[in-house]
């Protein structure tokens, strides 16, 4: 196998045998720190969590976890030897250093990027890519740019290279899509795609995903299909469990709340522990959030569309937590925000739709990437952020 690092292919030897570079990029040196311990065999790594349920913390992973669980993708995708995948994600974290894994185990050519919104910018037209795996944010960046090709046969010749990037994606042999919840308008876009395209459930302490939901094509569903050789199961709560070699065989027992088939595939609710009490009416996040984003969808005039929101419970003296909506970037008209409400308490059960709405110019985020909920809350009293009460 090879890699594609600081410009140029490699071989895995010739990256492992070169130091680290201080003024250099911290995905390459981090990819180089990995490959250089994987090759001489380490039997244990440490990864640290994204801290997007709870503070970051270290998981320590066997050696036969990763292999296992790169062995499980490889056969659930169809990768082969000599394929060539992108690796555009932190290597620091479990989805880029599975794809290391994946490379130095299936024999796949690796091409490595740094981390950022348009993973293929700067990317030689020569170099094809057969498999990758994104954040939705990555993954919504690209198809703006593709489908705008794809709708629109009379682009000028400065828009060359949506076309590229839509030649691209519908070449690759398949595509992960990860990190969290998708936007129904995402999947509404993923479905233009011909490549097979892949949300993924996993966690670092199951050295990523174990189960794979199709986003298109034929075979597409609602429903997560485990790995092969994971086993699901629902505790009182109905909220999953689940083995397999890739857990070193150990059950791993979550906090997500699924819908369990006969199969062992689940469709996925929400958080068991993501629930506000608001007046002694309990109200799940998720099934909130869910609900604007098809509204956002469906009536683009409100403002919410193609933003980033989220839902949280904010302490309240007569109910205890108020619904609360939080928005980043610039506040809604006020007759957008009254018509939004009005429309979510239609979707919704009653007291369930957002009472109040609150501002950010920026959400902070995780090193992943993913909005770091309670950090962004804890700034609500500070500049930048405008409370908008309903």
């Amino acid at each position: 196998m090879k890699l594609w690092i600081d410009g140029r292919w490699q071989l895995a030897e010739d990256v492992a045998a070169c130091d680290a570079d201080p003024v250099n990029a911290a995905q390459v040196n981090a990819v180089r720190e990995f490959t250089r311990a994987w090759l001489r065999g380490d039997g244990e790594f440490t990864v640290h969590t994204s801290g997007s349920t709870g503070a970051p913390r270290p998981i320590q992973l066997r050696r036969r976890q990763m292999i296992a669980s790169a062995c499980a993708t490889g056969a659930a995708l169809g990768l082969r030897a000599g394929m060539t995948a992108l690796v555009c994600l932190p290597v620091q974290y479990i989805a880029g250093r599975m794809m290391l894994v994946r490379g130095f185990e299936l024999g796949l050519n690796l091409v490595i990027v740094a981390p950022s919104a348009d993973p293929l910018a700067g990317l030689p037209e020569e170099i094809a890519i057969d498999f990758a795996a994104f954040v939705p944010l990555q993954m919504q960046t690209l198809l703006d740019l593709a489908l705008t090709a794809h709708n629109d046969s009379c682009f000028p010749d400065d828009t060359t290279q949506a076309f590229r990037y839509r030649r691209r994606l519908d070449a690759m042999h398949a595509i992960l899509v990860g990190g969290g919840p998708l936007i129904p308008a995402l999947e509404a876009q993923i479905r233009q795609l011909a490549a097979p395209v892949h949300h993924t459930y996993g966690m670092t302490e199951t050295a990523t995903h174990v189960a794979l939901r199709r986003l298109n094509g034929p075979n597409a569903s609602p429903a997560f299909v485990p790995l092969p050789g994971v086993i699901t199961g629902v505790d009182a709560r109905s909220c999953l469990h689940l083995c397999g070699p890739m857990t070193d065989d150990v059950m791993v027992q979550t906090n997500d709340l699924v819908e369990l088939q006969a199969d062992g595939a689940f469709i996925w609710i929400g958080r068991w522990d993501n629930v506000i009490n608001s007046g002694g009416v309990k109200v799940h996040v998720e099934s909130v959030e869910a609900a604007l984003a098809t509204i956002g969808a469906d009536q683009p005039e409100l403002g919410l569309a193609r933003r980033r929101y989220f839902v949280a419970g904010l302490p309240d003296d007569r109910l205890g937590q108020v619904v609360t909506l939080v928005i980043e970037g610039a506040a809604l008209q006020e007759d957008q925000w009254q018509q939004l409400r009005w429309a979510a308490s239609q979707a919704l059960p009653r007291h369930h739709a957002p009472r109040q709405v609150l501002y950010a110019s920026r959400f902070a985020e995780t090193p992943t990437g993913k909005i770091d909920r309670t950090a962004t809350l804890a700034e609500i009293n500070q500049p930048g952020f405008a409370e908008k009460p309903g």
